[in-house]
């Protein structure tokens, strides 16, 4: 770990000591590593890494069938959505959250067509970094293997 000084406006040194007293951080050194990390894991994402995404939206269920299309676009991609939730806000609104697994690419191609449909609002993905790992388990005489998506720091290649 290195020490370093940096200059920030009175504001924005505000808003930093606001998020540090929101996000749980015990310092400004803490609180600043978060928003780095977090800034830079967004930017970093290669296509083809393993990731967990979480799809964000706004829609109105009754614009172009919408209420129809997505969930069927998510059985399309049953393979890869792990969950999903609409959240009904009034006759005309709904959020929506879908979870998916796959590479970046495919999580982000995904959200993308889904932000393009006329009536989803306010699209937002967040991307967790994961490794398949492949275990094996001996429960009394029965053995099996299974896998485990392990959250990663980083992305790795």
């Amino acid at each position: 770990m290195q020490r370093i000084t940096i200059t920030i406006e009175d504001d924005l040194l505000a808003a930093l000591d606001g998020f540090m007293a929101r996000s749980g951080a015990s310092n400004r050194s803490e609180a600043l590593r978060d928003l780095v990390r977090r800034g830079l894991l967004a930017e970093d994402a290669p296509d083809g890494s393993e990731c967990v995404g979480v799809i964000t939206y706004a829609l109105d269920p009754s614009q172009r069938d919408l209420g129809r299309a997505v969930p069927e676009s998510r059985q399309r991609h049953h393979d890869t959505t792990i969950a999903a939730l609409s959240v009904p806000l009034d006759h005309h609104a709904a959020v929506e959250v879908a979870v998916m697994r796959g590479t970046v690419g495919s999580v982000q191609a995904y959200a993308n067509s889904l932000f393009l449909q006329r009536g989803v609002l306010h699209g937002q993905t967040a991307l967790i970094p994961v490794k398949t790992e492949i275990e094996f388990h001996l429960h009394g005489t029965r053995a099996h293997t299974h896998e485990h998506l392990r959250v990663q720091d980083r992305w790795k290649p």
